[in-house]
């Protein structure tokens, strides 16, 4: 089987609407855009990383501290997904190369590793048809159920995406006895000219009233192909999850393959 050439592109802005400059917020002495960077950079199924934003403080640190690629976006207020697709198209066309994979990972996402972005990757591989993919995992407490920060997720019986919500799904009202409840990883590979037609595709009505940019698919008629990720991780979405993230990662192994200061 051909290898696919995938390019990682983490998106990265200081305006948040929950918690201001929050890539920029230290764990371990190094900024929380550095650990995505650096984590990414450890899968091998990735040839090419660049850091998309429209903030020149980021793209100071990322091309001085982290020698990463930045692609400046003009427009702060555009859907993620769709700065991530002109950024691609502007990198396709600056290095004159095609890609067949684009790996959208959320500048917030600390705790991923090099294992859970090719497991990721893994369904270009084994199926034909798919269009975009994402890493979930199980929610463990009440409190990040019903968190308006969590997005989950309800599958069908071949792992497709049926909805997206920032709302408690499935309903907790009668329980949710052998329906665990499941939450979206914030890792998304795209097959790369889908990800360029999806950001020709106007914004859909759910689209708009969960804020989850990803409905854009389902509502346009596309599969969303969910992966198990069975270990749990956090994204940082307030002050208080950047504590708790912290503490989740004191024991981290995958910390001590980049972070110099912990070897």
């Amino acid at each position: 089987m051909d290898r696919k050439k995938v390019i990682a592109i983490i998106p990265a802005r200081i305006k948040s609407r929950r918690f201001r400059g929050k890539v920029l917020a230290e764990i371990f002495s190094m900024p929380m855009i550095g650990h995505v960077y650096k984590r990414t950079a450890l899968c091998k199924d990735i040839d090419k990383i660049i850091i998309v934003t429209p903030d020149k403080k980021i793209k100071e640190y990322a091309e001085n501290l982290l020698g990463a690629t930045v692609i400046m976006e003009t427009d702060k207020y555009k859907n993620l997904f769709d700065s991530c697709a002109d950024a691609l198209r502007a990198y396709q066309e600056q290095s004159d190369t095609i890609y067949d994979v684009a790996v959208i990972v959320s500048g917030d996402e600390p705790m991923i590793t090099n294992d859970m972005l090719a497991m990721a990757i893994s369904p270009f591989y084994l199926e034909d048809d798919v269009k975009v993919s994402t890493l979930m995992c199980p929610i463990p407490d009440e409190e990040e159920f019903r968190s308006p920060n969590t997005v989950k997720v309800v599958v069908d019986v071949n792992n497709n995406a049926m909805y997206f919500s920032r709302e408690p799904i499935p309903s907790p009202a009668k329980g949710v006895v052998g329906i665990p409840p499941l939450k979206v990883i914030s890792v998304s590979p795209f097959d790369a000219q889908f990800l360029l037609e999806f950001r020709e595709m106007p914004p859909t009505p759910l689209e708009l009233i969960e804020d989850i940019p990803i409905l854009r698919a389902l509502e346009s008629g596309f599969k969303v192909k969910m992966i198990m990720n069975e270990s749990y991780t956090m994204s940082v979405d307030t002050p208080e999850d950047l504590e708790k993230v912290k503490k989740l990662m004191e024991n981290d192994p995958t910390l001590k393959r980049y972070l110099t200061s912990l070897n």
